[in-house]
């Protein structure tokens, strides 16, 4: 689950890292569905799937469960200083944030007037969690791997010591036996992608910050699994190397996304016209990137 951060003044944001986030899922949170009218029917024979237990959280969170008809709906309660009852529902379920004031009375009457949107929503997370298996490569000779959106085929029996890529035929060539083991193959695929990934990354930071006038201080990659990329105040920049996997129209998004950063230490209006400014197209990039799926990119 996933919050549009908020914004802060520049002040607040000395010494702090912006991120873009990994897979940001559109759709997933919302504080005010579509209002319905109250005993509405949800879909017929539904029974969300029991989550595992979860333990009372510092902040005061509860696993609760409300029988609605024939079927359970099971829910997290979290309470705060807001001034409604906000809902929540990803993979992990349902979340309601209420105010401390408002009694589970209340809460639970509020849950049965929404309960039709609420359970279309589980619905669809279920589907999508069931559809979600995460492709796995068999890493042996003729293996396929994305390479800035399209896929590059493995092949084994290259000359000892020479490893050639050739974007003509999308072929990559391994000096590896054909019986080569597996977890081999995959460590020298990995390994070519976050070379490529090191260069072609630094090309377009150094086309990029020209365009705009600015200097970063220093770049490395990144293997983080919630962002693509991050600028800390201090002009250091991270990359998480599976962009290499996108084509590069999303990897010059991403990489004029950090750069703005140098400007704009926030999401405000100015900082996309920081991005507009080197970047026209970021919206069409910037919701490919939003609403691409975890399930497209190989399990490495």
């Amino acid at each position: 689950m996933q919050k549009s951060p908020t914004p802060q003044p520049a002040a607040a944001l000395e010494n702090r890292q912006l991120d873009l986030p990994l897979f940001a899922e559109p759709g997933s949170t919302s504080s005010s569905p579509s209002p319905v009218a109250p005993g509405s029917p949800g879909p017929a024979g539904l029974v969300p799937a029991t989550p595992p237990t979860v333990p009372l959280a510092p902040d005061g969170s509860k696993l609760r469960s409300l029988a609605l008809g024939s079927r359970t709906l099971h829910y997290v309660l979290k309470r705060s200083a807001r001034r409604s009852i906000g809902f929540a529902i990803d993979s992990t379920g349902l979340t309601i944030t209420a105010p401390r004031w408002v009694t589970l009375a209340d809460i639970e009457t509020a849950i049965t007037e929404k309960q039709r949107w609420i359970f279309t929503k589980l619905i669809e997370w279920q589907t999508r969690v069931e559809q979600r298996a995460l492709p796995k490569i068999d890493w042996k000779d003729g293996a396929e791997v994305p390479y800035l959106g399209q896929p590059v085929r493995v092949t084994l029996g290259a000359p000892q010591g020479t490893l050639a890529f050739s974007a003509e035929n999308a072929a990559l060539r391994l000096p590896l036996p054909l019986q080569a083991d597996p977890q081999q193959i995959k460590d020298r695929v990995q390994g070519w992608l976050q070379g490529e990934a090191k260069r072609l990354f630094g090309e377009r930071l150094a086309i990029y910050a020209q365009k705009l006038g600015v200097n970063y201080r220093a770049y490395a990659l990144s293997s983080a699994a919630t962002r693509w990329g991050s600028c800390s105040s201090d002009g250091k920049i991270r990359l998480n190397w599976r962009l290499i996997h996108f084509p590069l129209s999303i990897i010059d998004y991403v990489v004029a996304h950090e750069l703005a950063h140098l400007r704009e230490m926030n999401h405000s209006p100015r900082f996309w016209q920081t991005v507009e400014s080197i970047f026209p197209e970021f919206r069409e990039a910037r919701q490919t990137l939003k609403s691409h799926p975890p399930e497209l990119l190989p399990t490495l």
